[in-house]
């Protein structure tokens, strides 16, 4: 997600550009040899990163699953429960800063985890439900008579218009990331509120 302010290893380069052109063309669409290119490497040398295209594939679709967890984890933990209605705020901007700073990676979950391994598959999931039931508890703080399958309802709506990103149009259409932040901010507020009333 976009916190880091170092450079980007060699491998964080290559999972980023498979990313963008597997969402752009399906991963039987793309080659070891256009990502290489993409990173300035022959095709052949992505090997002495990744056993190959599947395992660029579970590794950004395990890999985002697992940063989405920890990161929910630590703002949960960042909160101590002093503020519900705080910590419901800061599980909605983390996602949002996925949603607006990975695109590609949404469109790939969307499209392409049916291709990972049964393991790799169940760990997203595995990983997925753990996040879930984090933002779960923490909207039934805020919305104490909502109950668990409403909450848990209304989590995964709010999920899918938050993921709804890669429709949006090309980053440069968007009215600018703060503006577009905002909107979706108080569009999942107001989306909790609704399941609530």
């Amino acid at each position: 997600m976009a916190t880091r302010t170092d450079a980007p290893s060699r491998r964080e380069q290559i999972l980023k550009e498979a990313a963008r052109l597997f969402a752009e063309r399906g991963f039987h669409g793309v080659g070891v040899d256009e990502i290489g290119a993409a990173v300035g490497i022959s095709g052949p040398g992505l090997y002495r990163h990744f056993a190959g295209k599947d395992a660029m594939l579970a590794e950004l679709l395990v890999g985002i699953s697992g940063r989405l967890l920890t990161g929910g984890k630590r703002r949960v933990a960042e909160s101590d429960g002093r503020d519900p209605g705080a910590l419901l705020d800061s599980l909605i901007e983390g996602h949002i800063d996925f949603a607006l700073d990975d695109r590609p990676l949404i469109t790939l979950h969307d499209r392409e985890l049916d291709r990972l391994r049964d393991s790799d598959r169940k760990l997203v999931r595995q990983l997925q439900r753990q996040y879930v039931e984090l933002w779960v508890a923490s909207l039934r703080e805020v919305y104490p008579g909502l109950a668990e399958p409403a909450a848990r309802s209304a989590v995964h709506s709010v999920f899918g218009l938050l993921n709804s990103t890669p429709h949006l149009g090309r980053p440069g259409s968007l009215p600018g990331r703060g503006a577009t932040a905002e909107l979706l901010h108080r569009m999942a507020r107001g989306a909790f509120a609704a399941a609530a009333a």
